[in-house]
């Protein structure tokens, strides 16, 4: 009776715990919608003041958040809270410092790769296993599988949205008859929803295009021809500091010691770089005198991508062939601290830009020079800066996989600080333009070089580095995917797991899948050279893989 008794309080206490922690779940989500309808009405109010141009900087912004909460919630749930079951106590004292600099401390924490175990955790004796290299690899490559899907999907809806459907609603009649709201009572959501339709009718009905002699036309040209090659020669000139400046960093660290200023100084330039430049580049824009401020914006936007995308690609260099060939007890930790620091410091950089370009900039053009007047949102050099930080961060989620959640932390920050900017500073475009294409542009550009980029980078991670001897959960091995490749060889002697070893070598590892899924159809040579391989029975893989190409 005693025992039924003790399983009955047993059961009770463990529902009532559970209906506690659903209760918690449960205020959590509602608090989690809370904050996005307010960013609903966040938005709203900057469609309505300020169109769709900057409006659509916000909505990327938004759908960025989206991206990296995500990320957090499966890192958490798939290999951070596995980890603190086996994890050892820390015994590095914390200072403080360790938030700007990411070492010390942290380096003996869930943050870093270096901290992970290799080992399968046991938590009961005799029961269930977690692999902790499997879980590591495939959490990774899962979530990078669910982006590329996520971003064609997007790009692909935003692309029949922006471009297809132009024509649906488009007259002034059908928008103000058609699309109102009658379920609208509020006066201040009146009000708001008259803005905005005001807005979208200005926006319809720009479009005026001046005609320029053969001698402006020719003036034009020449200061597009300059602009150009100073906006080049720039970038060059960056990148070239950069490159020498990351090949001679792990020098000036090793004769400095932990000195926080050495473990600084990289991330500080990169992030200077990345924070003046954009404002000479839209000072060019602005003597360029495009007729439209679209062609400004999408000049602008190709010109930062240029430059941000090159610094990017010399420290991906740099990590992949200088830091990962060194002597480092732990090569995967310093590459995640070097990425933590500079998106720290990119997002101090990003506030400062905010009271520097716009706070600062409205004191003077009220004050000082009236004839500015109050400064516009730069659309393109806001924009370029999240997916400058975006790629950071996918490239960090290898190497710090707490990296999503910070950088959500930060992005909801820099929404806040640049909504607040945007009204207090800020003034609407002078000229209203057809911007409904801008938000398919910024996905495409985060697509492609972005995301593409990071693929090459966390695939040649994967595949072809060695992981370090002494840290990390794939120590001891080859690459990190040779993980999979022990882990498909125990399989093989399970029957009931052989359909996985199936699908291992039938599609993931078989040339003649990706054959099959290739659209092109091989030239005649290699279709001769083919036929000739399998009369002499020698199958030959590189000649697959060349008429593949």
């Amino acid at each position: 009776a005693s025992m039924s008794t003790n399983g009955s309080l047993t059961f009770i206490s463990f529902f009532s715990f559970a209906l506690q922690s659903f209760r918690r779940f449960g205020n959590t989500l509602s608090e989690y919608f809370h904050l996005l309808w307010f960013w609903h009405r966040a938005l709203k109010i900057i469609g309505a003041n300020f169109g769709t141009s900057v409006l659509s900087y916000f909505i990327f912004l938004k759908w960025l958040l989206t991206f990296n909460i995500f990320s957090f919630l499966i890192n958490f749930s798939f290999i951070i809270i596995p980890q603190f079951v086996a994890a050892e106590p820390n015994n590095l004292s914390f200072t403080g410092l360790e938030l700007l600099t990411g070492a010390g401390y942290f380096q003996q924490t869930v943050l870093y790769y270096g901290f992970y175990t290799n080992a399968t955790i046991h938590k009961i004796e005799n029961g269930p296993s977690y692999n902790m290299q499997l879980a590591y690899i495939f959490t990774v490559g899962l979530y990078f599988v669910i982006c590329f899907f996520t971003l064609l999907f997007s790009m692909a809806k935003s692309f029949c949205k922006n471009f297809m459907d132009l024509q649906t609603y488009s007259g002034n009649a059908s928008k103000i008859l058609c699309t109102w709201d009658f379920n609208i009572s509020n006066e201040k959501a009146v009000k708001l929803k008259q803005k905005n339709l005001s807005t979208q009718i200005k926006v319809q009905n720009a479009g005026e295009v001046r005609n320029f002699s053969v001698k402006e036309r020719a003036v034009h040209v020449v200061i597009h021809l300059v602009s150009w090659i100073a906006s080049l020669g720039t970038a060059v000139a960056a990148c070239a500091g950069v490159y020498f400046l990351s090949i001679n960093n792990l020098k000036v660290r090793t004769d400095f010691g932990e000195s926080q200023a050495a473990m600084l100084v990289l991330p500080i330039v990169a992030s200077l770089l990345n924070a003046f430049i954009p404002f000479f580049y839209s000072w060019l824009g602005c003597l360029e005198r495009y007729q439209t401020p679209g062609y400004h914006v999408y000049v602008t936007i190709i010109r930062n991508i240029i430059l941000k995308i090159s610094i990017v690609g010399i420290l991906c260099y740099y990590w992949v062939n200088v830091v990962a060939e060194s002597e480092s007890q732990c090569w995967e930790t310093l590459v995640g601290q070097d990425i933590y620091r500079l998106v720290l410091v990119d997002f101090i950089f990003c506030l400062l830009g905010s009271f520097f370009g716009e706070f600062l900039r409205r004191i003077i053009g009220t004050t000082f020079c009236v004839s500015l007047g109050l400064p516009e949102f730069d659309i393109g050099r806001n924009v370029l800066d999240l997916i400058y930080a975006q790629t950071l961060t996918w490239i960090g989620i290898l190497f710090s996989p707490l990296l999503p959640g910070i950088q959500f932390i930060s992005f909801s920050i820099v929404f806040y600080v640049k909504k607040v900017s945007l009204m207090m500073n800020c003034q609407p475009p002078r000229k209203v333009w057809k911007t409904a294409q801008m938000t398919t542009s910024f996905m495409f550009l985060l697509f492609f070089p972005s995301f593409v980029g990071v693929l090459s980078v966390i695939g040649v991670t994967v595949w072809r580095l060695k992981p370090s001897e002494e840290c990390g959960p794939f120590r001891g091995l080859s690459s990190m995917y040779a993980a999979v490749s022990e882990w498909i060889k125990t399989l093989e002697n399970h029957t009931a797991s052989k359909w996985v070893v199936w699908i291992y070598h039938n599609l993931i590892t078989s040339v003649l899948f990706f054959f099959i899924l290739s659209m092109g159809k091989p030239s005649p040579t290699c279709a001769k050279r083919t036929r000739r391989a399998g009369q002499l029975e020698s199958p030959d893989t590189a000649l697959s893989i060349t008429c593949l190409v």
